[in-house]
């Protein structure tokens, strides 16, 4: 019996062996690399706990290609099909099967298999053995559904070949199953399993172990196919190809002792005379005292330290629950550059054991371009290969703690989109999370990613209807699996709170405790949720930060904009406007450029390419971040024009701001820019914070229109409900909002169910409230498509579960909108086009990129290709419509570079490239696009 063979060298491998090491790297798995909450989940499920978790993780994996022990798979290598029939084994040739083979993928074949064998050789019940056997069945990454078993079913001769042969094959079959009983120890175990209901979550866990000891074990280069001796499993072979992997050991934290202000003086470099904050205080004390780890989420105004608390503790709960990891989730890709380094300044402040590394990883579809990540994976670089089989060394077991933090490292072997969010801590986006709950190949390696985690959802208010059932489906599971999650928010909705608990409590959570989950509105707020426990809430004190910004209506107006932008500005200060739509923050900054210069106006927007993006960024934070970061220099007077980007991924802080209408906890979220950092100096008019609402078109009305481009982005309910609850008075008039005392209530009461806003609006309320609702349920329609189901009741297997999957789960742009209610958008790769006819890096591009050539008649230079990649660019939806993407990709595709297509061109192979002629002017589709490092892309319809 054959399991691998190479064509190069002709060389194979038999299929004992690549069953005994498969099962050999199980365990090394289980003892030195998987985290103590997955033994645990596997553990408390069988009889003699963790001995039988590894005797039945051990034996699947050494059964798991069973499958391959028949004819279907057996007739794939002509010659070594022929010596199987010199041995009595006859098969049909290859092109004698035909399609039928294809019918008895070798998982498949080898579930079926190993439940014929349990049945009839170990008394097995049928119901019994499906939820072991689809291990094998899926351990390609999808467990078989009905339809295919049955397909399988009828066909027995794919199986075993009829006639003489038949009872040969079906002889050595058994003889290996037999073995395998025999050689892994649980001969004398099977008895008592066969009474055993395991949890779906526990067969994940399980598919997903095997998987991954399997893409390990076939690995030539770690178990070459040449030196079969039959070597201990601790020695030679396995143990060789174990220290050539080189798979860092999971953390192991420890409860951290002391006093919460002592944790965050350990952990965090924290500014000279920097208080701890009630709710980081109160955060770190439920982590401890909740009765098991759970859910926690922590609601606080923005500024208040939730990153720092939720780290915190994120220690105290990974001890608790013998986690291994972070995953730390956030809403885009810039939060979670920005997240990164902090994630890694934590780490290094952790205490460390002799020897410690630990795997880090940057997940996100350009995480190869940030700056940190590169390093941290230039200096981990190895080459992923087996050591001499003499000498080797085991790898040194933890010894104690000591101050010199653990060694981090980007590990080779655990990258790609599959392995990724196997290392240990993670910062990435919250596709990544949602990823959990789509039906897709390899599920169960997202699931074991997660397991062996805490998780942290920040900003857990920013995800739309669609994204949240796939958040809330996904909660379901990490509630099962009883992975702690800290959830974090400045502006949650009351309902969305209880929503979040009551999809980690699971269908054992009951409505008994939730009611006041949902009705509570004190802020700051702590809810914390433990399996089987009624839900714990806890209103910390507030920090003492707080601000009264006076709130006005604007008109609509560019001239009154710039009117009493410079009467406010007269005596000198920082003003944000922050614009819904790329196309109002240019218009805007054009206007207000006239008025005040060009020098004093910054334009901010997610219509740059990534290096501008990130440059600009860097920017903003050295001019109007906080005070340490940017030495304390600040322009005397500057106006930054922005779009959303500003709500989130920036730590920057504004004298006065000038907002279009929006959702009301996505206003108070631009409010918490307005004097978000302790400032000497401000200019006498703006030492109170103010806030001007604008994108109104006519504030007297009955009731009032936000913009139309406002309405496209948030719904017209949304906004009419955010302007009944700010209840602006004339223009002319102000109000005032204290932060953060009338955060939650604004927020509550903007998306409670109770009426809001005068009577005369009840109408034009009722009517958005309609579309409101038909499309929030289009949108969870569409979101179960390709939603996994919940975890079912103990004892049904996972056949079936990933049925209809929308195959491989990628963090690319048609993958994330798998996830993300967000619409089809085009992305290119710009470069600039010489006078030459020749092409180039862009020009301006910062840190050695600019000006780098790119050959159209040869693969160009890495180093070129890779900063050509990072000069992304999303082109604006209304030229990914339907009825102008195809016209819009065909015009990008007539400029193909076939050398830039080759397989060695990693960064540009299969990317569009849109070349930009001097003055960065170019027309596409009948759209002509204007680029410039100061505003981004402009981009208007050519008549």
């Amino acid at each position: 019996m054959w399991a691998k063979h190479d064509r190069d060298s002709d060389g194979w491998l038999p299929l004992w062996q690549h069953m005994e090491d498969c099962a050999a790297v199980v365990g090394l798995l289980w003892d030195r690399w998987l985290p103590e909450a997955v033994r645990r989940r596997v553990a408390e499920v069988l009889p003699e706990g963790e001995v039988d978790a590894r005797l039945l993780v051990t034996w699947l994996a050494g059964v798991h290609d069973i499958g391959k022990a028949t004819p279907a798979f057996a007739c794939q290598v002509d010659a070594l099909a022929d010596r199987m029939r010199a041995a009595g084994l006859e098969m049909p040739y290859q092109r004698e099967m035909g399609r039928d083979r294809r019918m008895a993928p070798h998982g498949l074949a080898g579930q079926l298999l190993l439940q014929e064998w349990l049945e009839e050789r170990c008394g097995w019940s049928g119901r019994a053995t499906a939820q072991f056997a689809v291990v094998v069945g899926g351990h390609h990454g999808v467990p078989p559904d009905h339809a295919q078993i049955g397909d399988l079913d009828a066909h027995p001769a794919l199986l075993r070949t009829p006639g003489p042969s038949r009872k040969v094959w079906r002889q050595v079959q058994e003889e290996l199953l037999e073995a395998c009983a025999d050689e892994f120890g649980v001969r004398e175990r099977l008895a008592a399993w066969q009474r055993v209901k395991l949890p779906q979550t526990v067969q994940v866990l399980l598919s997903a172990l095997v998987i991954v000891a399997d893409w390990i074990a076939s690995n030539s280069e770690l178990f070459p196919y040449a030196g079969l001796g039959r070597a201990p499993a601790e020695t030679g072979r396995v143990a060789a190809a174990w220290a050539g992997l080189g798979l860092p050991e999971p953390w192991r934290p420890q409860p951290p002792g002391g006093s919460v202000a002592e944790l965050f003086a350990a952990r965090f470099s924290l500014p000279a005379g920097a208080e701890l904050r009630p709710v980081q205080e109160a955060a770190v004390r439920m982590a401890r005292e909740m009765p098991e780890p759970g859910l926690l989420i922590v609601e606080a105004p923005m500024g208040e330290g939730k990153t720092e608390a939720a780290l915190a503790a994120t220690e105290v709960l990974a001890a608790r629950a013998g986690a291994g990891g972070v995953f730390f989730a956030l809403p885009t890709m810039a939060t979670s550059n920005a997240m990164f380094p902090r994630l890694l300044a934590w780490l290094e402040g952790l205490p460390a054991r002799e020897g410690e590394r630990l795997s880090v990883l940057l997940a996100h579809s350009k995480a190869a371009l940030n700056k940190d990540f590169a390093e941290l994976k230039a200096a981990s670089w190895q080459r992923i290969a087996a050591v001499e089989l003499d000498g080797v060394e085991e790898v040194p077991r933890p010894g104690e703690e000591r101050a010199a933090p653990a060694e981090l490292v980007a590990h080779q072997w655990l990258g790609g989109r599959k392995k990724g969010m196997l290392s240990s801590f993670v910062a990435g986006t919250v596709d990544q999370l949602l990823f959990a709950g789509l039906k897709s190949r390899h599920l169960a390696l997202r699931h074991l990613a997660l397991v062996g985690k805490v998780v942290v959802i920040d900003e857990a208010h920013a995800y739309d209807a669609y994204m949240n059932c796939y958040l809330d489906r996904v909660l379901e599971w990490l509630g099962a699996y009883r992975v702690p999650v800290v959830v974090l928010s400045a502006t949650l909705p009351a309902a969305r709170r209880r929503e979040l608990a009551q999809a980690y409590a699971g269908a054992g959570g009951g409505e008994e405790g939730f009611a006041a989950v949902g009705a509570v509105e004190g802020y700051p707020l702590l809810t914390a949720v433990a399996p089987g426990h009624a839900p714990l809430l806890e209103q910390p004190a507030a920090s003492g930060r707080g601000s009264r910004a006076r709130v006005e209506a604007l008109a609509d107006d560019l001239g009154i904009l710039e009117d009493r932008l410079e009467r406010e500005l007269a005596g000198g200060g920082c003003a944000l406007v922050v614009r819904n739509t790329v196309e109002r923050v240019l218009e805007t900054a054009k206007a207000l450029r006239e008025r005040f210069g060009a020098g004093e106006v910054t334009v901010a927007h997610a219509r740059f390419i990534d290096v501008d993006r990130a440059a600009k960024d860097e920017d903003l934070l050295k001019h109007f971040g906080p005070p340490e970061r940017s030495d304390g220099w600040r322009p005397r007077r500057h106006v930054v024009v922005a779009s959303q980007v500003a709500e989130q991924s920036l730590d920057v802080d504004f004298d006065v701001l000038v907002t279009d209408l929006a959702p009301v906890d996505l206003l108070l979220q631009r409010m918490g820019r307005l004097h978000r950092h302790v400032r000497d100096g401000r200019p006498e008019r703006l030492r109170e914070p103010l806030c001007l609402v604008t994108g109104v078109t006519d504030w007297e009305g009955g009731p009032p229109e936000a913009v139309p481009g406002s309405q496209a982005v948030y719904g017209r309910y949304a906004l009419l409900r955010s302007l009944a609850v700010l209840d602006l008075p004339p223009e002319g008039g102000h109000r005032v909002v204290q932060l953060p005392q009338d955060i939650s209530p604004l927020v509550q009461h903007a998306y409670g169910g109770e009426p809001v806003g005068p009577a005369a609006w009840a109408e034009a309320m009722g009517e958005a409230r309609r579309e409101y609702d038909e499309v929030k349920a289009a949108k969870a329609k569409a979101a179960d498509t390709f939603r996994i189901a919940a975890a079912a009741r103990a004892g049904r297997s996972l056949v079936g579960w990933l049925a209809g999957n929308a195959g491989d789960a990628d963090d690319t742009r048609a993958g994330r909108a798998q996830v993300r209610d967000a619409p089809e958008s085009v992305e290119v790769i710009v470069v600039e086009q010489l006078d030459d006819g020749s092409l180039a890096t862009v020009s301006w591009a910062r840190e050695g990129r600019g000006g780098l050539p790119l050959p159209t008649d040869a693969v160009p230079a890495p180093a070129a290709a890779k900063a050509a990649a990072a000069c992304t660019l999303r082109l604006p939806a209304r030229m990914a419509k339907p009825y102008v993407i195809d016209r819009v990709i065909a015009d990008l595709e007539q400029f193909c570079v076939p050398y830039w297509q080759a397989k060695e061109s990693l960064w540009l192979s299969g990317e569009l490239i849109l070349p930009v002629r001097p003055g960065c002017q170019t027309r596409v589709a009948g759209f002509r696009l204007s680029y410039s490092p100061d505003d981004g892309l402009e981009v208007t319809r050519e008549r």
